[in-house]
């Protein structure tokens, strides 16, 4: 029998987060076309630190523009401080200041969807909160490191205040 790899589920915190604009690769995806979204993180790898205007080292997974039948648009970037210089391969979002619940990852990437069923199927719906239609968010830390597991991933979901 096949074991299922275990997701550690925390409680989220909740955090009001700044105004972000992500630059990067991207596309469209549903949940059954999600596994291309891999290769677009290997896409972006040598882009890293050559995007102009990039601040900083952590890097961002942003689901965005859901059209309701279960499509939505992935972007694997990172923070730039303004468009001006953004060459015309990238795509970008505005990420607006609003309240979210973060969610901690522990564990392989590969057990990343058992997360975003806890979140969806469980979490959301006993906690009351309700989920905004607006940017969600996936954190990596700077030293991110999905070969050795190491490092930090944070699931931000936009919540009503």
């Amino acid at each position: 029998m096949d074991e299922q790899p275990r997701v550690e589920l925390t409680q989220p915190r909740f955090e009001h987060g700044h105004f972000l604009l992500i630059a990067g690769l991207g596309g469209q995806f549903t949940q059954q076309t999600t596994q291309g979204i891999p290769a677009l993180w290997e896409k972006l790898e040598p882009h890293i630190g050559n995007i102009p205007g990039q601040k900083g080292e952590v890097t961002y997974g942003v689901c965005c523009n859901f059209d309701g039948k279960g499509g939505f648009d992935y972007i694997a970037g990172v923070e730039i401080s303004k468009l001006d210089d953004l060459p015309e391969q990238y795509r970008w979002v505005e990420v607006q200041p609003q309240l979210y619940a973060v969610f901690e990852h522990k564990g392989p990437l590969d057990t990343l969807p058992q997360l975003f069923q806890y979140i969806f199927g469980t979490w959301q719906p006993q906690s009351g909160h309700e989920v905004l239609d607006a940017p969600e968010l996936e954190r990596y830390s700077e030293d991110f490191n999905p070969k050795l597991n190491t490092g930090k991933l944070e699931i931000w979901i936009p919540i009503k205040a």
